[in-house]
């Protein structure tokens, strides 16, 4: 899904190769699409239901862009250097338009929600912009853009979040979608966010908290279990609020127990919870449904508590470890992840090493770690004391290579066990006869097996293991 046009010579190439495809392509039977997705795992999800859709009116993904009828780029805008990335790409995607006009340029994601204006502004080619909300309105909006439109202005699809009659139902149960995967899939639980933190801008890209119904839900699941499916992992931007907007009386913990009775499901994975939604019911639910699977990511984002307010998180940093604490109290093979930004504006140093110790104390397997990204119209764009870029790199660097020994230690103490290993794909280095799966708590193993394998729960012994990864051999 991906394409890098990497210099003038090429591109030249590349478009000369667009001019030779232009009959070939008006001969072909179907109309071909390419999507690129950016950013998080709901973007993944979305451009699953996007491309089911457009399948649907006709079209056939193809991951040569210079023979798509339809380029559309689902864009992420949680931090600058993406939304740059994006802009750059549209740039080169103007000579692919000029070359050839009937080819239709869309972009979908959050960033249409946020840059609209500088959109329509910076790239006027674009012939179609639609936002995360209306993934499920593919003919529809496909319908309007295939319309005669003389003042050749880019159709519009967007949600007005201030107005709540803007927002629309979320339902998804009518819409078409071509799963990637074949043994996991991805499951949209619930969309938006509530909680205003205040570097983020997902609340004004995504809309409030929305929940799916639970029977929708259930229907979905139960019918990749009937297609051989052996993993779920349920999406939302906080899925411990999962329920209560609807009418009926349901819970995150009651839908796993739900899930948890499906016959053929083998495992149930979830992210991400907020750490001052996550209850003692989640916790001990987890410890009694066999197929919830003993992994949390929990977003820690900062060590520090005067930070912590800042970015309005809603706990402090003993809450926090209070949680973890009752985690590992019920699961003691629990793996736990998280997220965390460096440079948020006010970090001194002091703020810094607070982070550190609380790593060093909690001991995550693994952090997503990043460097603050100042976006506009949120409320950290308008607090003082920024921190200099240098600054936020060489504390960045100093967090990355203490989580690398940590997770190296972890991993170490793994050495000899014989783990549950679901085989999801051959590995990504080729070798023949080697795959890869991953433990119930998330850790990637390779080991040698037959690629029949492949889908399949086996078990392995870790024989070896560094910091991202775990080496095994096959119980047979």
């Amino acid at each position: 899904m991906e394409v890098i046009l990497e210099s003038n010579k090429n591109k030249n190439a590349a478009l000369n190769k667009s001019n030779k495809d232009k009959g070939k392509r008006s001969r072909e039977s179907k109309l071909k699409v390419f999507i690129k997705t950016f950013g998080c795992q709901m973007n993944v999800n979305d451009s699953e239901y996007i491309l089911g859709q457009l399948e649907e009116l006709g079209y056939q993904e193809t991951k040569d862009i210079l023979r798509a009828d339809l380029i559309i780029l689902n864009t992420c805008s949680v931090r600058a250097k993406v939304e740059q990335k994006i802009y750059s790409l549209l740039g080169k995607l103007k000579e692919i338009k000029k070359d050839n006009p009937e080819v239709i340029l869309g972009l979908a994601g959050c960033m249409t929600q946020k840059e609209r204006e500088n959109i329509i502004k910076r790239a006027p080619y674009v012939d179609l912009i639609f936002g995360p909300s209306q993934i499920n309105k593919i003919k529809e909006i496909m319908g309007s853009i295939n319309s005669t439109n003389p003042n050749k202005k880019p159709a519009i699809f967007l949600n007005d979040f201030i107005s709540s009659n803007s927002i629309t139902c979320f339902n998804l149960k009518e819409a078409a979608i071509n799963r990637k995967g074949k043994i996991s899939a991805w499951i949209q639980i619930m969309r938006g966010c509530n909680n205003f933190c205040s570097y983020c801008i997902v609340p004004y890209s995504r809309g409030p908290e929305q929940s799916r119904g639970i029977s929708e839900i259930l229907l979905e699941v139960e019918n990749l279990a009937q297609k051989n499916y052996k993993e779920i992992c349920l999406l939302g931007q906080n899925v411990n609020s999962y329920g209560k907007d609807l009418p009926e009386s349901v819970t995150f913990p009651r839908l796993l127990e739900l899930l948890n009775n499906i016959n053929g499901l083998e495992r149930i994975r979830f992210t991400t919870s907020h750490p001052k939604d996550l209850s003692l019911d989640l916790i001990i639910t987890i410890k009694n449904c066999n197929k919830v699977c003993e992994h949390v990511h929990l977003p820690i984002q900062s060590g520090s508590d005067k930070i912590l307010k800042l970015m309005y998180r809603g706990y402090q940093v003993k809450q926090y470890q209070t949680i973890i604490q009752e985690i590992r109290n019920n699961l003691p093979k629990v793996s736990i992840t998280t997220d965390v930004m460096v440079g948020f504006p006010g970090e001194t140093e002091e703020d810094f090493q607070e982070t550190l110790n609380t790593f060093r104390e909690i001991k995550f397997d693994d952090a997503f770690t990043f460097i603050y990204s100042n976006r506009e119209n949120t409320l950290a764009s308008l607090l003082p004391n920024q921190v200099p870029l240098e600054v936020k790199k060489e504390r960045l660097e100093r967090l990355i290579n203490l989580q690398k020994e940590i997770s190296a230690k972890i991993n170490k103490k793994l050495e000899g066990e014989i783990l549950e290993i679901l085989v999801d794909k051959k590995s990504v280095k080729n070798i023949p006869h080697q795959l890869s799966g991953r433990t119930r708590t998330n850790k990637t193993v390779v080991f040698e097996g037959d690629e029949e394998l492949v889908g399949q729960l086996v078990k392995v012994k870790i024989v070896n293991s560094d910091t991202w990864t775990l080496y095994g051999e096959l119980v047979k």
